[in-house]
């Protein structure tokens, strides 16, 4: 452990060393696995299904044990996932601070709601917002933990590509404000492009490819330095380049 605590001392948000997981005895779905985000840093995660991606999320989420290998993590973290998971029976801004008790707990949750551009629906029963504005809300629910470490799993998958522009822009705006580490779990190449500081390729998992995008924001999908990087991690996920 003498590494993690180094890395601890320079102040590195995530530290993973020899991650391995297995499930009922099979091959390792994680295999040996090193992996370390710094304070504030933005890490996109890519691979193709089975590689190992929402293993790792899960392991650094503390929904899955660690059986081989050492994670160090923060204590406060936040996850988003695909599926926003808010409570029908629950009005949206109750959604957001559950779990949290404090007597500024309906501010806290009419601040954040602000933030992410749903004040507007702050009363409203779950079943009637958009698939952005669920997505909006269960973002608003990890930020207002004021976590360290915030994970997204694939958060905007199911919307349609106009609204995943969209919410992609606010992660983009929310990670500037408040600047705490986070690891996007995407199938999308474009997307770590234009959102991450460090793009990260699981295969089998083991990373095959950890690349800086040394790129100002905000990003263009026509700049020639996007143009190399999107070839080089779809080179790396063995996908010809279009």
């Amino acid at each position: 452990m003498k590494r993690a605590e180094e890395e601890i001392g320079r102040g590195t948000a995530v530290i993973v060393e020899q991650l391995t997981k297995r499930f009922n005895g099979g091959a390792p779905v994680l295999d040996g696995l090193d992996l370390a985000i710094a304070p504030g840093e933005f890490v996109a995660l890519l691979g193709h299904s089975g590689s190992g991606k929402s293993t790792l999320l899960r392991t650094l989420a503390g929904l899955d044990p660690v059986t081989e290998g050492s994670v160090k993590r923060p204590r406060d973290v936040s996850v988003v996932f695909q599926e926003h998971r808010l409570l029908p029976w629950k009005r949206v801004w109750k959604n957001v601070v559950l779990g949290q008790e404090d007597k500024d707990i309906r501010q806290r949750a009419e601040t954040v709601l602000d933030e992410v551009g749903l004040s507007h629906r702050k009363t409203a029963w779950p079943l009637t917002l958009s698939g952005g504005e669920a997505q909006r809300a269960a973002l608003a629910r990890a930020l207002v933990r004021e976590p360290a470490f915030l994970m997204l799993d694939e958060p905007f998958a199911a919307l349609d590509a106009l609204t995943r522009l969209k919410m992609q822009q606010l992660v983009a705006d929310l990670w500037e404000k408040h600047r705490c580490a986070v690891l996007l779990v995407t199938h999308d190449v474009d997307e770590a492009l234009l959102l991450a500081d460090r793009a990260v390729v699981l295969e089998r998992g083991r990373i095959r490819v950890d690349v800086s995008i040394p790129l100002p924001r905000p990003r263009r999908h026509a700049d020639p330095p996007f143009e190399a990087l999107r070839t080089l991690l779809l080179d790396a996920l063995g996908v010809h380049a279009s």
